[in-house]
């Protein structure tokens, strides 16, 4: 996710990634492969020619149009061909192209070159400009540099204080690579710059590099004149052929690589504790937002604020007409007409207060959903990794889903049909009156609802006819400690319902988080321990 150091987070797992596969694990399964020279530099620094002149042969194009390498070339000796050839080997992810390539072949084609001039056990890797216009020649030359044994930097007398090659130059010595390096197109009496040159290395703490210079003279068919290149010609093949010096080589390349895991495997480590922070930031945006929906129902249908309107209606309709009373009816004492008139009048009432009720209740809880889904877009566009997580969907986020309403009314009726069966279950009457009184299930679980939601508080008007307060009456019938539990059963179980229903919505913004790609919170723990392993391993 786009957040400070991101960027260079990416880069930094890139980096490993491509180091170990390119490098660090071929060199630890076969560490007598051939070793890899790779020459990289600025353009028109002179690595075609250079390569050409080592091997005696245009193996590499050059001229006036730059960048001219588009295909990276690797010389070998014939006897090394199939090993470079073996996609599996060192550059897994390349292609491979026996050479002569023709001129179509660019990206990530390997044109295999052979040459016998070349000591067996060592290739040559001219790779694409450091600085090239083309943005994929950054990416494989970094890849390639990273895949080296050794590097060799080519560099002018007229470009050698360029940007670009001190920050190549530091890549190197940072990664601890053996380093050699070529000045170039040295013009007569350029003593200065080669010295100033030098001193420029030794104030980076690159003087141990092997050092070599090139004076200005005429290319001819892409190569110099052989005695030119006969320093670098000898120090590349007593690398290869000194048994002793190779292995310092390897090791001391390998090594100083895996050196630089102990700070570059925690940096990425620290990198993906910033993405698992700002990630459980952004998922605690939206269970704050949902949780202060829900604490905002629970208040709602607590002071009594639910009970206007057409609940009010209809509650003085049942309540003020007498079905309320008819629905604590004496035991024994109602004759058959009045029972059976009492179901054909009393069912409308009750279940048009029930309806009323459930909708008011549904209209509660989809409003709230509203707010949360409004207050977590606002919050994650605050942010430029939360935009990003919404571009294309804030509109759809930032309200309530589709399906919730359908949701909302089937959680509400299952609601109200707990509370008719806690009613039935535990609604025990008191003794006192239990031997006088009967009353209908359905319509005191109303007005057991009626109670719960704050009737006789807030603004609700309490008219004549409608006198009997809810609690009161519950409260006579099945004693102070019978009705506590009974609520606070509905009342957990309605925040339980609403809450899974909030739950079911917050997924959407989980979902967009999920799609970010940020690893598990565990992640950097197993990078820290994987550096740990790697130490005691060495």
């Amino acid at each position: 996710m786009d957040a400070p150091g991101s960027e260079e987070g990416i880069l930094t797992q890139q980096d490993l990634l491509n180091q170990l596969d390119d490098y660090v694990l071929p060199r630890v399964r076969r560490t007598d492969s051939p070793l890899l020279v790779v020459l990289s530099g600025s353009t028109g620094a002179g690595k075609s020619t250079l390569v050409n002149t080592l091997v005696g042969a245009r193996v590499s194009a050059t001229g006036v149009l730059r960048p001219t390498t588009s295909s990276p070339i690797l010389v070998c000796h014939p006897d090394d061909a199939d090993w470079w050839l073996d996609e599996r080997f060192v550059l897994p992810g390349f292609g491979r192209v026996p050479g002569p390539a023709p001129d179509a072949v660019v990206g990530d084609q390997l044109v295999i070159m052979k040459s016998e001039v070349l000591p067996k056990g060592l290739a040559v890797l001219d790779s694409p400009d450091v600085d090239s216009v083309f943005e994929d020649h950054h990416e494989f030359a970094a890849q390639f540099l990273a895949a080296a044994d050794v590097w060799m930097c080519v560099t002018t007398a007229a470009r050698y204080a360029d940007a670009q090659v001190w920050r190549l130059l530091h890549r190197a010595r940072d990664h601890g690579a053996t380093l050699g390096i070529v000045l170039s197109r040295i013009p007569e009496g350029g003593e200065e710059v080669v010295a100033h040159f030098a001193e420029m290395l030794k104030e980076n703490g690159l003087e141990t590099a092997a050092q070599f210079t090139i004076p200005e003279t005429k290319v001819s068919g892409g190569m110099l004149p052989k005695q030119l290149s006969e320093e670098v010609h000898a120090w590349l093949t007593g690398i290869t052929e000194d048994e002793d010096v190779r292995t310092e080589v390897i090791r001391s390349t390998l090594g100083s690589v895996l050196d630089t895991f102990r700070t570059r495997v925690p940096e990425l480590a620290k990198r993906v504790e910033e993405q698992v922070a700002l990630r459980t930031m952004l998922r605690e945006e939206v269970e704050g937002a949902y949780a202060t929906g829900l604490a905002e129902l629970d208040e709602a249908t607590r002071n009594g604020s639910l009970l206007r309107g057409e609940v009010l209606a209809r509650w003085q309709d049942f309540a003020g007409t007498g079905d309320l009373e008819r629905a604590l009816q004496a035991r024994g004492g109602v004759q058959a007409g009045h029972r059976g008139g009492r179901r054909r009048r009393a069912p409308a009432r009750v279940r048009a207060l029930k309806v009323a009720l459930r909708s008011g209740l549904e209209s509660l809880v989809v409003a709230a959903a509203e707010r949360a889904a409004e207050d977590v877009v606002s919050r994650w566009q605050s942010r430029q990794a939360g935009a990003d997580l919404l571009e294309g969907r804030a509109d759809t986020l930032g309200r309530a889903s589709a399906e919730l309403s359908r949701r909302t009314t089937r959680a509400v009726s299952a609601w109200q049909d707990h509370i008719i069966e806690l009613i039935r279950t535990e609604g025990v009457t008191k003794r006192s009156v239990a031997k006088f009184v009967s009353y209908d299930d359905e319509a005191l679980s109303l007005v057991m609802m009626v109670g719960l939601f704050g009737f006789g508080t807030s603004d609700v008007a309490v008219e004549a006819g409608t006198s009997a307060v809810p609690q009161r009456l519950l409260k006579a019938l099945f004693g102070a400690e019978s009705l506590r539990s009974m609520s606070a059963k509905a009342r957990a179980d309605l925040r339980g319902r609403v809450g899974m229903l909030y739950d079911e919505e917050a997924i959407r913004f989980g979902q967009a988080l999920d799609g970010a790609g940020v690893p598990d919170e565990t992640t950097p723990v197993q990078l820290y321990q994987a550096t740990y392993n790697l130490e005691v391993a060495r």
